[in-house]
């Protein structure tokens, strides 16, 4: 496990923290009175995606299909399928960006961290393999 007290510390030592990361191993860093993880994206994305289930409802329309993801203030329609997941690609994007440029607004949302922490880490093809995976 790799810990380092301050970031200046941290610092002269970065490339090993990212070495640490990229195995899977514990990196630290304290600054003031909180530590930050320094872990592998790949890594994180991949657990976040298993651990959090898109839950998303997806249902066929007279004129296309139609996507929304609970707890998330977004839905995507499309003439078919596929146009519908990537309209709500686009949207979880949209909702993420959103989430990061003001987090205090979304006071409501604070509970869906690891949803734009996913968001962030995949490009389009791991999300939409993750709506689909679990849509219902």
């Amino acid at each position: 496990m790799m810990h380092y007290d301050s970031y200046p510390d941290a610092r002269d030592h970065f490339a090993e923290i990212l070495d640490a990361a990229e195995r899977g191993r514990v990196a630290t860093v304290r600054r003031d009175e909180r530590a930050s993880a320094v872990v592998d994206s790949e890594r994180l994305r991949r657990l976040l995606a298993s651990g959090e289930p898109s839950r998303a409802e997806v249902s066929r329309e007279p004129d296309g299909w139609s996507v929304l993801v609970p707890a998330v203030p977004a839905a995507a329609e499309g003439g078919t399928f596929e146009e519908a997941v990537d309209e709500m690609v686009d949207a979880l994007r949209e909702y993420a960006e959103d989430w990061q440029r003001d987090p205090d607004a979304m006071v409501e949302h604070v509970d869906n961290w690891g949803l734009v922490q996913l968001v962030g880490l995949s490009d389009d093809e791991q999300l939409r393999d993750w709506l689909v995976s679990t849509a219902g």
